[in-house]
């Protein structure tokens, strides 16, 4: 079984030919891509992006309604305010965990031997 996958190479005088239709409106960039065959769907977008020409690619416009642009703002709040959260909360961590280090300095203790024991300890709160 020949399992080879094709390659095929346009050559820039083939490019440029086809960009050129396209731009003199023979055709459109789909009835360019059936005629000639080319079976990448981006393939002439790419060549027309490349060779400056991009008047000739499509203007995409979105339209939403009104809640839905609020919904969008909505949840870009909401995630920046969970970023300043986490970003908190790892302050908060890094100070507590500071401040375990120094307490357990001070009190000529291994600051990893203590957490084993708290580990293995079983909580009381519960």
């Amino acid at each position: 079984m020949n399992t080879k996958k094709r390659v095929i190479q346009y050559s820039e005088a083939f490019k440029h030919q086809v960009v050129k239709e396209i731009e003199e409106g023979i055709h459109s960039i789909e009835k360019a891509r059936r005629i000639y065959g080319i079976k990448g769907p981006c393939t002439i977008r790419r060549w027309i992006k490349r060779m400056g020409k991009l008047e000739l690619l499509p203007t995409f416009i979105r339209v939403e309604k009104p809640d839905e642009k609020d919904r969008i703002k909505e949840l870009e709040r909401q995630i920046k305010e969970l970023k300043n959260a986490l970003a908190d909360t790892q302050v908060r961590f890094l100070i507590a965990e500071s401040r375990f280090e120094v307490v357990c300095e001070e009190q000529g203790l291994d600051p990893e031997e203590v957490k084993k024991k708290l580990k293995a300890k079983p909580s009381s709160k519960q």
